[in-house]
Parts: structure tokens; sequence; C-alpha cells
């Protein structure tokens, strides 16, 4: 699928005009365009893993070419394993299945952490923070220090509440719409209703992020089979940001499962990624068409 890139100009303006953050040892994660050049979770040093691509190449890197997630590993459910088992035949036969992103949807969380690859968190006037991401033009909400409306209505971003911990945000994210889609990972992990996502943000030492970043991409390859989308600064003095993603689903994993995603500040400058509706560039029977409204909005 094709995207163009164009020059973000406008929302530059925008991240310019807002008033800076507090100088409270939140700063630094504000008005920071992150990034990562390798899609899916780290794992963390113990305990379940998120899945990893069964196929690989000859020198043991993951073959991105082929998405097969393993089915096998004890943190999906019986009937979660069976979908990604399903996939993954797909992905060996050459087959494509249909995913948000490749169906210019939103991305929805926790596939957005996987996924999307360079963001920046805004603070917002009124004490809120805004997460914006460049792939596919994704927004996020997060209302500090509130709580959960008691009728819920879900939705594709879903609801998101955020608070300080010291120097680490903490975001809790419930009420995510799914639908055929929607997925936690790029090996079509499915997800349901039920899922309920702690996000906890914080800067860690430069050198260590640039450490883990190296080590996931060594193994588990970089977008395009070796392109950078993210000009990384090379000033490894300036603080990384690292996310520890919580997951807990019942229909989809035994337990909550825990992974890792290491960001560093890069150089690049912001773009918006269109990503136009083309039927004509995807596995056969992959394409599932425009989305359709059965009633009007109003």
């Amino acid at each position: 699928m094709k995207r163009h890139a164009l020059f973000f100009s406008t929302f530059t303006a925008v991240m310019l005009a807002l008033p800076a953050f507090a100088a409270d040892g939140a700063s630094g994660l504000m008005e920071v365009r992150w990034g990562k050049n390798a899609f899916n979770f780290e794992g963390m040093p113990s305990g379940p893993q998120p899945l990893r691509n069964l196929s690989r190449l000859p020198n043991g890197k993951s073959d991105n070419r082929q998405l097969v997630g393993d089915y096998r590993n004890p943190i999906l459910t019986p009937e979660a394993a069976a979908v990604v088992k399903q996939k993954g035949e797909l992905a060996i036969a050459g087959k494509g299945f249909p995913n948000a992103y490749d169906q210019c949807r939103l991305i929805t969380p926790p596939s957005t952490f996987a996924m999307q690859l360079t963001f920046a968190m805004l603070p917002l006037k009124n004490g809120d923070i805004a997460i914006v991401y460049d792939q596919n033009m994704n927004f996020r909400h997060i209302r500090m220090n509130g709580a959960h409306p008691t009728n819920l209505v879900p939705s594709p971003m879903g609801n998101s509440v955020g608070h300080w911990e010291g120097d680490t945000l903490v975001v809790d994210t419930v009420g995510i719409q799914t639908d055929a889609f929607t997925q936690v990972d790029r090996f079509g992990t499915p997800q349901s209703e039920a899922m309920h996502i702690v996000e906890r943000y914080r800067l860690i030492d430069g050198a260590v992020a640039k450490a883990q970043i190296d080590k996931f991409e060594t193994s588990e390859g970089t977008v395009g089979g070796g392109a950078r989308v993210a000009g990384y600064n090379p000033d490894t003095s300036l603080k990384g940001l690292q996310l520890e993603v919580t997951m807990e689903d019942p229909k989809v994993f035994t337990a909550p499962l825990t992974a890792r995603v290491t960001y560093r500040r890069v150089t690049t400058e912001w773009q918006e990624s269109v990503c136009p509706e083309n039927p004509t560039e995807h596995y056969e029977g992959e394409w599932i068409g425009l989305p359709r409204a059965d009633h009007p909005d109003f």
C-alpha cells in the first residue's frame, strides 16, 4: 500500500503554540519526538513473553516478509492460539490477512504500541495530554486525574485516564472498540472488548535505550528490511523513553502480559502518513472494502 509523506507544518505550528509543561520531571517526556525502527513488543527480563515470529532468516533474524506468530506461547488461550495459528498458515502460504494497518483504519491499543514508529506527547491547556502518532493520523486524548465513565461507549482508541507516579506517566485504557481487523500485534493475535491496558512511561539512560533498541533490532529486524523511518539523535547523553505496557484480556491471555517498547529521540521532521484506500496492492482476498455506515450520523 502506498503512503504519501507530507511535511506536517501545520501540526508543528500547533506544537509551538502550546504552553510549556511544568518542569517537574515530567517535562522530559513532553514535546519531544520519540521513535523506533522495529515493529512488535520487546520481552521483559522475566515472566510471560510476547509473541515472537517463528519464521526466521538463515542468520537467525525474524523474516518480516512472513509473519508466523508463535501460537504455542502459553500466554495465549486456546481460542486465541487457534486464530494466530490460522493466520500464520496464511502467511506461510504467501497470503495476507486483513488488519487495521493495511485497511487504513485506526490502529487501536495495544497494537498502537507495536506498530506506531514515531509519536509525541503534547500538554494541553487543561492539564490533559494528547499523544499524536505519524502513522494513519492516530490521535489519543489522555484525561489526567480522571475516572472512566460509568456508562462507557466503546471507541477505537478506547477511554484513557492518566496520572503521575513520581516521574512515571501511568495511563489506564478500557473501552476499546473491536472488529474483525483489531489485533494485538503483527501476528494477528485477537483482542476482545474486555481488553484492559496499563501503560507506564518513564525516561531512562540514553545509552541503555540505545543498547535495548540495538539488541531488539538485531534480533527482530527493522522496518523495510533495514530502512530507518526514525532517524535517531546520536547523542546518547539525552534520555531515552521506555514504555512498559500491561495487557489483560481473559479471552486472549491466560495471565496479564507485560511487554516493553523502547524509544529514542529522533531528528526526522513531523510527517503525515496519508493512507489511501487501495484495493489493488494487497494479497488476493485481503482488501475488504471501505467502511460503510448503515445509518446516518444525524
